[in-house]
């Protein structure tokens, strides 16, 4: 296993299987409440709202992750505090990584729950709450259901973007060996050392593999979630 694939790529794989993970997981809850607000409300700052959940979708990836540094680093306003009070930082740390990735991927969570909410009936929604059920009631038990497939699809978008993130990762978090070293930084360095081109090619392979994979569970889970609500 060693001479195919060298530790370090070993490693670099098991980091960025977690720093995709984690940042899925993290942006799940919140992406689910921006897309239920831009899809469901209307209020003032709703064009704002969409335009920055879209944002990293626009910018180079370089200058979110310049702006993640200014924000989260030792001396930015979020992460200056952070590491004054409590000894948290992000900047040059795996959970870093997985605050970029996550970052970069939310746009693609979000319009894939949102996709998903604006198809559903909002006399449905209004049917159960005349019944008597809450909002967060109403969400859970007629809304949620409903949208699960989106909900999947767009978590699944979600890992497969944080998997291939590159530029906000390596500006905000660099490319430490065994800390903030992801596939795409690890092929990229791989690239810059006479002789990585095998070790580089492999590590290819494998993030196509790994994106081949999740697309296939996606679909596979979309159709049973499908079919559970559809009754057969």
């Amino acid at each position: 296993m060693t001479d195919w694939l060298p530790p370090e790529a070993a490693t670099a794989l098991a980091l960025s299987l977690r720093v995709s993970l984690v940042a899925t997981l993290v942006s799940l809850p919140f992406g689910l409440l921006a897309a239920y607000a831009l899809a469901r409300w209307r209020f003032p700052g709703h064009g704002l709202l969409n335009g920055i959940v879209h944002l990293p979708l626009i910018l180079p990836p370089v200058v979110t992750g310049y702006l993640l540094l200014l924000t989260f680093g030792r001396q930015g306003w979020v992460g200056g505090p952070l590491w004054d009070w409590f000894g948290v930082t992000f900047a040059f740390r795996w959970t870093g990584a997985a605050l970029a990735a996550g970052v970069m991927a939310f746009p693609l969570l979000v319009r894939a729950i949102r996709l998903a909410i604006e198809a559903v009936d909002p006399r449905l929604e209004d049917a159960a709450a005349t019944l008597g059920a809450t909002r967060l009631t109403v969400f859970a038990t007629v809304t949620l259901p409903l949208i699960l497939p989106g909900v999947i699809a767009g978590a699944v978008l979600a890992f497969a973007k944080a998997m291939g993130e590159f530029g906000a990762t390596i500006t905000f978090v660099a490319n430490i060996p065994g800390e903030t070293q992801t596939l795409p930084t690890a092929i990229y360095g791989f690239l810059q050392v006479p002789g990585g081109d095998g070790a580089a090619l492999r590590l290819v392979l494998i993030s196509v593999a790994v994106a081949m994979l999740a697309l296939a569970l996606s679909e596979w889970l979309s159709r049973r979630v499908a079919a559970r609500i559809a009754g057969r």
